[in-house]
């Protein structure tokens, strides 16, 4: 077994031991709103749940140059986002939005999403996804390096309303062979449910 301390390993082996292992990772597709109005789309994979009740979930942005990214700005400013799941039909258009906008410009201009209107939140949904989740910022944090100098903009958000395609819904559950959800490896690689197995847990 090979060993490091965090000392030892450059940034980029720091993040490539993390995001090569840490698998698969689910996609959120974050839209946001600024002051102005312009709608920011962005896809994140260091996303997952924090707790049911409530219903939180957690986003992590990273920093350019350590300023915030138009999502992570929007967000702390505005308090809204909604959350949608990445799935196979809609991964390209997804992968559009990562491209390097400037905050006046909309990635809805650049890729197959349309919006569609909320119901708790001031921010519009995307369309195209099977499940959309309406939220509020509940906290955020600020994640600094050693040097102290600001690296990432952890999300807390509290879900407001649940936006769940019939097809994929049944009986009270989500079917995930319907769902068809995508998940993030490392570089440019991406992965899509493959066998499902059970096993119970000890009473």
């Amino acid at each position: 077994m090979l060993n490091f301390s965090p000392q030892e390993l450059t940034a980029k082996e720091k993040k490539k031991f993390l995001i090569g292992s840490v698998i698969p990772r689910p996609i959120a597709l974050v839209s946001t709103m600024s002051d102005s109005g312009v709608v920011n789309v962005a896809p994140f994979s260091y996303f997952n749940i924090v707790t049911y009740n409530p219903p939180m979930l957690s986003i992590a942005v990273q920093r350019a140059g350590g300023e915030r990214k138009d999502t992570a700005r929007n967000i702390v400013k505005n308090k809204e986002a909604v959350v949608q799941v990445v799935d196979t039909d809609n991964v390209e258009a997804a992968n559009t939005t990562s491209a390097p906008l400037g905050p006046d410009e909309s990635e809805l201009d650049i890729s197959s999403f349309t919006s569609v209107e909320s119901k708790a939140v001031n921010v519009p949904g995307l369309k195209e996804t099977k499940v959309r989740f309406e939220t509020e910022l509940y906290d955020s944090i600020v994640i600094s390096n050693d040097d102290n100098i600001p690296t990432a903009d952890v999300l807390l958000l509290r879900v407001k309303h649940y936006h769940i395609d019939g097809e994929i819904y049944r009986d009270g559950y989500i079917d995930p062979l319907k769902l068809r959800a995508v998940s993030r490896l490392a570089g440019n690689d991406y992965a899509e449910i493959g066998r499902l197995f059970t096993i119970e847990r000890p009473e």
